[in-house]
């Protein structure tokens, strides 16, 4: 069911639970590793975190869609696809992308155009001082949410304080970690998740599609990030192993929405009692359309690597620099939190405005 057909009005039953303000929502998920040993500037440029999109196929040259392949550095992909679609004279649906990249960083990754007819623009006038144009082509299919195969990064942690071992480094790229949502997915100071109760109570209606999706997003993220919290603080050593009633190959956590939970037995006592003082979000969630998904508890980074690097080279005191590759809809920040707490330069102050 498309966003724009979706009815933000929810039964009054719904409403029964308690308001919490945005600061009443505890961000701070239990860790699998014992909690981060050091402290590092993060984000200290946009250079320390690079993400390479890997799109996993080829384009195949020919087809009414040009590919346009963009390093993008400070700008966020909404922004870039207007600019696309603003040179090309097509409407803002007829440019595809895979997923949103970070603002705060170094980005490449590729968008598709729907041009089957007449000559193209020249794409190089979209390079400037912050964006560059890599490669085009054309390809028979516009490029879908989630479509890429994953995503690569490189990530700079600078002014370290603290010892973090080696063995703790190599245990976590290798083992993996609990897949979070990342915070941002939340809002500044859980902004999100407070638009969303009012939103899922009925007592707001919200008429931008794309900020009703994020809204009901975060909802279902915080839903599924708190049976991932009870998981790790009921077995921290098993949290990631499939628990009686759940897939045999994966242990998961639920996306809510319509239909009969895909999980039975103890697993599914487990999400009922978390999830029982946000009946009224999960009732919501089912009226609005949404359906029932599952998602893996368990992040394992592929292809890692790390190295230290020295204190001139980082240029603020001693620096880990890291390299892996996640899948589409995770979070690196959800690796980083195991390894070290983040001060993140790019974050906006509370004075700062939105």
């Amino acid at each position: 069911m498309p966003w724009s057909c979706l009815n933000p009005w929810v039964p009054t039953q719904m409403t029964e639970s308690p308001r919490l303000s945005a600061s009443d929502y505890d961000l701070n998920f239990p860790f699998a590793y014992g909690g981060p040993d050091i402290q590092a500037d993060f984000r200290s440029t946009p250079e320390d975190f690079f993400v390479d999109e890997c799109l996993g196929f080829e384009p195949c040259g020919e087809g009414e869609h040009v590919f346009l392949h963009l390093e993008k550095r400070g700008d966020n992909t909404d922004w870039l696809a207007r600019q696309i679609a603003r040179l090309a004279d097509v409407q803002p649906m007829d440019v595809g992308f895979c997923g949103l990249k970070d603002r705060h960083a170094v980005t490449r990754q590729w968008f598709s155009v729907y041009l089957p007819k007449g000559e193209e623009p020249e794409w190089t006038e979209l390079n400037s001082e912050s964006v560059c144009l890599l490669a085009n082509t054309r390809h028979r299919q516009k490029l879908r949410r989630g479509q890429h195969r994953g995503n690569r990064f490189e990530i700079t942690l600078r002014n370290i304080t603290g010892e973090l071992s080696a063995e703790k480094i190599d245990a976590i790229l290798q083992g993996g970690v609990p897949n979070y949502f990342g915070e941002q997915r939340f809002g500044f100071g859980g902004n999100n998740l407070y638009e969303a109760d009012i939103l899922l109570r009925g007592e707001k209606k919200i008429k931008n599609r794309q900020r009703r999706g994020m809204l009901l997003s975060a909802a279902r993220s915080w839903l599924f990030n708190s049976v991932l919290a009870e998981r790790l603080n009921r077995d921290k050593q098993a949290w990631s192993t499939p628990m009686n009633g759940e897939s045999e190959n994966q242990a998961s956590g639920p996306l809510w929405g319509r239909g009969r939970s895909l999980v039975s037995a103890e697993a599914l006592a487990l999400e009922e009692t978390v999830l029982a003082p946000w009946k009224h979000w999960c009732e919501a969630l089912e009226h609005v359309g949404l359906k029932q998904q599952r998602r893996s508890l368990l992040l394992s980074p592929e292809t890692a690597s790390w190295h230290w690097i020295s204190a001139e080279e980082g240029q603020a005191g001693k620096g880990l620099r890291l390299a892996f590759e996640l899948p589409p809809g995770t979070y690196a920040t959800a690796v980083l939190r195991e390894l070290s707490r983040l001060n993140n330069l790019s974050s906006p102050r509370p004075d700062a405005g939105q």
